[in-house]
C-alpha cells in the first residue's frame, strides 16, 4: 500500500533554524532517503519551495489564471512530502516516526486509495 507522508513548517520556525545547523539537518534527511530508498520503501522525497513561491491556478473561460499564493489562513503550510510504498500501516508509521524532524514536529500519515498510471 501506498502512503504520502507530509512534514508542516511555518517561515518564522525556517527562519529562526541556526544556519550553521542546516548542514547536519539535511545529511540527516539525506541519510533517511537513502535508507529507505534502499528497501524500495521510499519511493519519492520532495521538499517544497517558501510559500510566498507558491501560486494559486484556475481557469477562466478554458485559459489558466495565475495568482500569487497560497494565501493560507494558517501561518503552517507543507514543507515537504514523501511517497511511501509499505507493506503495513505499521510499517508506514514507523518509517514517518524515523523521518529526521519527528521528533520536534509531527508527521502526517495518508494512505494513497487511487493512483493513476503515470505513462498514459
Amino acid at each position: 500500500m501506498k502512503y504520502v507522508a507530509m512534514i508542516y513548517g511555518n517561515q518564522a520556525k525556517w527562519d529562526s533554524y541556526p544556519a550553521e545547523k542546516w548542514p547536519e539537518a539535511i545529511a540527516k534527511q539525506d541519510a533517511f532517503n537513502k535508507k529507505y530508498r534502499e528497501t524500495g520503501e521510499l519511493i519519492g522525497a520532495y521538499g517544497l519551495a517558501d510559500a510566498a513561491n507558491a501560486q494559486l491556478i484556475r481557469r477562466k473561460d478554458g485559459a489558466p489564471v495565475v495568482t500569487d499564493g497560497p494565501y493560507l489562513e494558517t501561518k503552517e503550510y507543507l514543507a515537504s512530502f514523501y511517497l511511501l510504498d509499505c507493506e503495513s500501516l505499521e510499517r508506514a508509521q514507523e518509517i514517518a516516526a524515523d523521518m529526521p524532524f519527528a521528533d520536534a514536529e509531527p508527521v502526517e500519515l495518508w494512505p494513497v486509495l487511487h493512483e493513476a498510471a503515470g505513462d498514459m
